[in-house]
């Protein structure tokens, strides 16, 4: 069975980045994510981190068409 929730450790995998820099994302609301349990465990949904993930393509890919590489700025 597939998990529908991850843990902010498991973010940072994914993302490659420190956990303070994914707990910085849900605390933003950068990245949707709910808080479980007594302690106020932080999860997100593998859906809400793939949705992430793709906004992030889209503006790197914005950002590359607004600014060309080597390209002389007038």
């Amino acid at each position: 069975m597939t998990k529908r929730f991850i843990q902010l450790s498991e973010v940072s995998e994914v993302l490659d980045i420190s956990s303070a820099q994914a707990y910085a994302l849900v605390r933003s609301g950068e990245l949707p994510a709910i808080k479980v349990g007594g302690r106020g465990q932080w999860r997100v949904e593998v859906s809400e981190l793939e949705s992430y993930i793709q906004r992030m393509y889209d503006e790197t890919k914005n950002f590359v068409a607004a600014h060309p590489f080597g390209q002389n700025p007038e």
